[in-house]
Protein backbone atom coordinates (compact mmCIF):
# COMPACT_ATOMS: atom_id res chain seq x y z
CA UNK A 1 0.00 0.00 0.00
CA UNK A 2 1.06 3.60 -0.49
CA UNK A 3 0.09 6.75 1.39
CA UNK A 4 -0.67 9.91 -0.60
CA UNK A 5 -0.98 13.31 1.06
CA UNK A 6 -2.54 16.46 -0.40
CA UNK A 7 -1.66 19.48 1.76
CA UNK A 8 -4.14 22.23 0.92
CA UNK A 9 -4.75 25.64 2.42
CA UNK A 10 -7.74 24.41 4.42
CA UNK A 11 -7.25 20.64 4.90
CA UNK A 12 -4.60 17.96 4.64
CA UNK A 13 -6.17 14.99 2.86
CA UNK A 14 -4.63 11.54 3.25
CA UNK A 15 -5.39 8.58 1.01
CA UNK A 16 -4.21 4.97 1.14
CA UNK A 17 -4.00 3.10 -2.16
CA UNK A 18 -3.63 -0.59 -2.85
CA UNK A 19 -2.67 -0.58 -6.50
CA UNK A 20 -5.19 1.72 -8.18
CA UNK A 21 -7.85 1.20 -5.50
CA UNK A 22 -8.41 3.88 -2.88
CA UNK A 23 -8.71 1.88 0.35
CA UNK A 24 -9.49 4.78 2.68
CA UNK A 25 -9.08 8.53 3.08
CA UNK A 26 -9.18 10.97 6.00
CA UNK A 27 -8.44 14.62 6.75
CA UNK A 28 -6.75 16.97 9.19
CA UNK A 29 -7.01 20.76 9.38
CA UNK A 30 -3.93 22.33 7.81
CA UNK A 31 -4.32 25.76 9.41
CA UNK A 32 -3.34 24.43 12.84
CA UNK A 33 0.36 24.01 13.55
CA UNK A 34 1.43 20.56 14.76
CA UNK A 35 4.72 19.04 15.83
CA UNK A 36 6.08 16.02 13.97
CA UNK A 37 5.05 13.83 16.92
CA UNK A 38 1.48 15.16 16.82
CA UNK A 39 1.25 14.51 13.07
CA UNK A 40 2.80 11.08 13.51
CA UNK A 41 0.59 9.93 16.37
CA UNK A 42 -2.56 11.21 14.66
CA UNK A 43 -1.57 9.50 11.44
CA UNK A 44 -0.83 6.15 13.11
CA UNK A 45 -4.12 6.38 15.02
CA UNK A 46 -6.13 7.09 11.85
CA UNK A 47 -4.41 4.25 9.98
CA UNK A 48 -5.16 1.86 12.84
CA UNK A 49 -8.81 2.93 12.89
CA UNK A 50 -8.96 1.89 9.24
CA UNK A 51 -7.28 -1.46 9.97
CA UNK A 52 -4.04 -0.46 8.26
CA UNK A 53 -0.72 -1.19 9.94
CA UNK A 54 2.15 1.23 9.46
CA UNK A 55 4.21 -1.69 8.17
CA UNK A 56 1.73 -1.98 5.28
CA UNK A 57 2.77 1.43 3.92
CA UNK A 58 5.58 0.93 1.45
CA UNK A 59 5.83 4.46 0.09
CA UNK A 60 4.56 8.02 0.46
CA UNK A 61 3.89 10.83 -2.04
CA UNK A 62 3.15 14.42 -0.91
CA UNK A 63 1.93 17.53 -2.72
CA UNK A 64 1.79 20.72 -0.67
CA UNK A 65 0.82 24.35 -1.16
CA UNK A 66 1.52 25.15 2.52
CA UNK A 67 5.32 25.21 2.97
CA UNK A 68 5.20 25.97 6.69
CA UNK A 69 3.75 22.55 7.59
CA UNK A 70 6.20 20.51 5.56
CA UNK A 71 9.10 20.26 7.99
CA UNK A 72 6.98 18.71 10.75
CA UNK A 73 4.91 16.59 8.35
CA UNK A 74 7.90 15.11 6.52
CA UNK A 75 9.68 14.40 9.80
CA UNK A 76 6.58 12.60 11.07
CA UNK A 77 6.63 10.33 8.00
CA UNK A 78 10.33 9.60 8.48
CA UNK A 79 9.98 8.93 12.20
CA UNK A 80 6.69 7.07 12.46
CA UNK A 81 6.49 5.25 9.13
CA UNK A 82 10.19 4.86 8.45
CA UNK A 83 9.70 6.04 4.85
CA UNK A 84 11.29 8.87 2.93
CA UNK A 85 8.45 10.55 1.03
CA UNK A 86 8.50 11.73 -2.55
CA UNK A 87 7.48 15.40 -2.74
CA UNK A 88 5.91 16.90 -5.86
CA UNK A 89 8.34 19.50 -7.16
CA UNK A 90 11.49 19.85 -9.25
CA UNK A 91 12.99 16.49 -10.15
CA UNK A 92 9.72 14.54 -10.00
CA UNK A 93 8.73 12.69 -13.17
CA UNK A 94 5.23 13.73 -14.23
CA UNK A 95 4.78 12.92 -17.90
CA UNK A 96 3.32 16.44 -18.26
CA UNK A 97 5.07 19.35 -19.98
CA UNK A 98 4.45 22.67 -18.22
CA UNK A 99 4.29 25.28 -20.97
CA UNK A 100 3.33 28.40 -19.00
CA UNK A 101 5.75 31.37 -19.04
CA UNK A 102 7.32 30.47 -15.68
CA UNK A 103 6.89 26.72 -15.05
CA UNK A 104 8.16 27.06 -11.47
CA UNK A 105 5.06 29.13 -10.67
CA UNK A 106 2.81 26.13 -11.30
CA UNK A 107 1.63 24.91 -7.90
CA UNK A 108 2.10 21.25 -6.96
CA UNK A 109 -1.68 20.85 -6.71
CA UNK A 110 -2.09 22.02 -10.31
CA UNK A 111 0.60 19.62 -11.50
CA UNK A 112 -1.09 16.71 -9.73
CA UNK A 113 -4.50 17.61 -11.18
CA UNK A 114 -2.96 17.95 -14.65
CA UNK A 115 -1.36 14.50 -14.39
CA UNK A 116 -4.55 12.84 -13.17
CA UNK A 117 -6.78 14.60 -15.68
CA UNK A 118 -4.57 13.70 -18.64
CA UNK A 119 -3.83 10.11 -17.55
CA UNK A 120 -7.44 9.27 -16.73
CA UNK A 121 -9.40 11.29 -19.30
CA UNK A 122 -6.93 12.06 -22.08
CA UNK A 123 -6.40 15.40 -23.72
CA UNK A 124 -7.44 17.99 -24.35
CA UNK A 125 -9.04 18.23 -20.91
CA UNK A 126 -10.08 21.14 -18.73
CA UNK A 127 -9.75 20.41 -15.01
CA UNK A 128 -11.57 22.51 -12.40
CA UNK A 129 -10.57 22.17 -8.75
CA UNK A 130 -13.08 23.71 -6.33
CA UNK A 131 -10.77 24.16 -3.36
CA UNK A 132 -9.87 27.15 -1.20
CA UNK A 133 -9.25 28.78 -4.57
CA UNK A 134 -11.05 27.61 -7.69
CA UNK A 135 -8.57 26.71 -10.41
CA UNK A 136 -9.12 25.99 -14.10
CA UNK A 137 -6.32 24.40 -16.15
CA UNK A 138 -6.11 22.94 -19.66
CA UNK A 139 -3.89 20.04 -20.70
CA UNK A 140 -3.81 19.54 -24.47
CA UNK A 141 -3.62 16.35 -26.51
CA UNK A 142 0.22 16.44 -26.30
CA UNK A 143 0.15 16.40 -22.49
CA UNK A 144 1.05 20.09 -22.26
CA UNK A 145 -0.31 22.13 -19.34
CA UNK A 146 -0.27 25.51 -21.03
CA UNK A 147 -2.81 27.75 -19.32
CA UNK A 148 -4.71 28.28 -16.10
CA UNK A 149 -7.18 30.56 -14.36
CA UNK A 150 -7.36 31.13 -10.59
CA UNK A 151 -10.39 32.64 -8.85
CA UNK A 152 -11.58 32.93 -5.23
CA UNK A 153 -13.16 29.73 -3.96
CA UNK A 154 -16.67 29.58 -2.55
CA UNK A 155 -15.41 29.48 1.04
CA UNK A 156 -13.18 32.51 0.50
CA UNK A 157 -16.11 34.44 -0.95
CA UNK A 158 -18.36 33.36 1.90
CA UNK A 159 -15.76 34.30 4.51
CA UNK A 160 -15.38 37.74 2.95
CA UNK A 161 -19.13 38.28 3.20
CA UNK A 162 -19.49 37.59 6.90
CA UNK A 163 -16.13 38.95 8.04
CA UNK A 164 -16.10 42.19 6.05
CA UNK A 165 -19.72 43.22 6.58
CA UNK A 166 -21.24 44.35 9.84
CA UNK A 167 -24.60 42.56 9.74
CA UNK A 168 -24.25 39.49 7.52
CA UNK A 169 -24.03 36.20 9.47
CA UNK A 170 -21.95 33.10 8.87
CA UNK A 171 -24.05 30.66 6.81
CA UNK A 172 -23.94 27.07 5.64
CA UNK A 173 -22.71 26.82 2.06
CA UNK A 174 -25.49 25.07 0.21
CA UNK A 175 -27.88 25.67 -2.66
CA UNK A 176 -31.11 27.38 -1.47
CA UNK A 177 -34.53 26.19 -2.60
CA UNK A 178 -34.80 29.09 -5.02
CA UNK A 179 -32.68 31.91 -6.36
CA UNK A 180 -35.63 34.16 -5.48
CA UNK A 181 -34.56 34.41 -1.83
CA UNK A 182 -36.74 36.20 0.70
CA UNK A 183 -34.42 36.49 3.73
CA UNK A 184 -30.75 37.09 4.52
CA UNK A 185 -29.39 33.55 4.85
CA UNK A 186 -30.89 32.17 1.64
CA UNK A 187 -29.99 35.43 -0.13
CA UNK A 188 -26.34 34.87 0.77
CA UNK A 189 -26.51 31.20 -0.21
CA UNK A 190 -28.06 32.12 -3.55
CA UNK A 191 -25.35 34.67 -4.26
CA UNK A 192 -22.55 32.27 -3.34
CA UNK A 193 -23.80 29.19 -5.18
CA UNK A 194 -25.42 30.73 -8.24
CA UNK A 195 -22.54 33.19 -8.49
CA UNK A 196 -20.09 30.27 -8.63
CA UNK A 197 -22.28 28.42 -11.14
CA UNK A 198 -22.38 31.48 -13.37
CA UNK A 199 -18.63 32.03 -13.07
CA UNK A 200 -17.95 28.38 -13.89
CA UNK A 201 -20.14 28.42 -16.99
CA UNK A 202 -18.60 31.64 -18.30
CA UNK A 203 -14.95 30.71 -17.66
CA UNK A 204 -15.34 27.22 -19.14
CA UNK A 205 -16.99 28.54 -22.30
CA UNK A 206 -14.44 31.35 -22.70
CA UNK A 207 -11.49 28.97 -22.21
CA UNK A 208 -12.96 26.60 -24.79
CA UNK A 209 -13.47 29.42 -27.26
CA UNK A 210 -10.03 30.99 -26.73
CA UNK A 211 -8.14 27.68 -26.85
CA UNK A 212 -10.04 26.28 -29.82
CA UNK A 213 -10.75 23.07 -27.89
CA UNK A 214 -14.49 23.49 -28.07
CA UNK A 215 -15.22 19.79 -27.54
CA UNK A 216 -12.71 19.04 -24.78
CA UNK A 217 -13.83 17.11 -21.70
CA UNK A 218 -14.37 19.12 -18.52
CA UNK A 219 -13.55 17.36 -15.24
CA UNK A 220 -14.28 18.84 -11.81
CA UNK A 221 -12.96 17.91 -8.39
CA UNK A 222 -12.74 19.48 -4.93
CA UNK A 223 -14.96 19.42 -1.87
CA UNK A 224 -17.69 21.75 -3.09
CA UNK A 225 -17.40 20.71 -6.71
CA UNK A 226 -20.36 18.36 -6.63
CA UNK A 227 -22.77 21.21 -5.87
CA UNK A 228 -21.60 23.09 -8.95
CA UNK A 229 -21.22 20.02 -11.18
CA UNK A 230 -24.81 19.01 -10.53
CA UNK A 231 -26.03 22.42 -11.69
CA UNK A 232 -24.13 22.93 -14.95
CA UNK A 233 -24.01 21.06 -18.23
CA UNK A 234 -20.52 22.47 -18.87
CA UNK A 235 -18.98 19.92 -16.44
CA UNK A 236 -18.84 16.41 -17.91
CA UNK A 237 -17.37 14.49 -14.96
CA UNK A 238 -17.17 15.09 -11.21
CA UNK A 239 -14.27 13.09 -9.76
CA UNK A 240 -13.93 13.71 -5.99
CA UNK A 241 -10.66 11.76 -5.65
CA UNK A 242 -8.90 13.14 -8.74
CA UNK A 243 -6.05 14.76 -6.78
CA UNK A 244 -5.40 11.69 -4.63
CA UNK A 245 -5.38 9.51 -7.75
CA UNK A 246 -2.94 11.92 -9.35
CA UNK A 247 -0.59 11.45 -6.41
CA UNK A 248 -0.89 7.67 -6.74
CA UNK A 249 -0.07 7.92 -10.45
CA UNK A 250 2.94 10.11 -9.69
CA UNK A 251 4.19 7.63 -7.11
CA UNK A 252 4.07 4.84 -9.68
CA UNK A 253 5.96 7.00 -12.16
CA UNK A 254 8.70 7.70 -9.63
CA UNK A 255 8.97 4.59 -7.50
CA UNK A 256 12.26 2.73 -7.43
CA UNK A 257 12.80 -1.01 -7.44
CA UNK A 258 12.98 -0.97 -3.65
CA UNK A 259 10.82 0.95 -1.17
CA UNK A 260 12.36 4.12 0.25
CA UNK A 261 13.50 3.22 3.76
CA UNK A 262 14.60 5.82 6.26
CA UNK A 263 17.72 4.98 8.22
CA UNK A 264 17.14 6.03 11.82
CA UNK A 265 19.87 7.69 13.81
CA UNK A 266 20.46 6.79 17.46
CA UNK A 267 17.58 8.00 19.61
CA UNK A 268 15.48 8.86 16.55
CA UNK A 269 13.33 5.73 16.40
CA UNK A 270 9.89 6.02 18.06
CA UNK A 271 9.00 3.56 20.79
Amino acid sequence: MILVIDVGNTNITFGVYSGEKLVTSFRMISQISHTSDEYGLNLISLLNLNNIKKEDIEGVMIASVVPQVMHALVNSILKYLGRKPYIVGPGIKTGIKVKIDNPREAGPDLIVDAVAGFELYGGPVLIIDFGTATTYIIVNEKGEFFTGVVSPGIRISAKALWEDTAKLPEVEIKKPESILAKETISSMQAGLIYGQIGQTKYIVNEMKKASGYTDMKVVATGGLGRIIADETEEIDVYDPTLTLRGLQILYEKNRKSKPQLHEFEDGDRPE
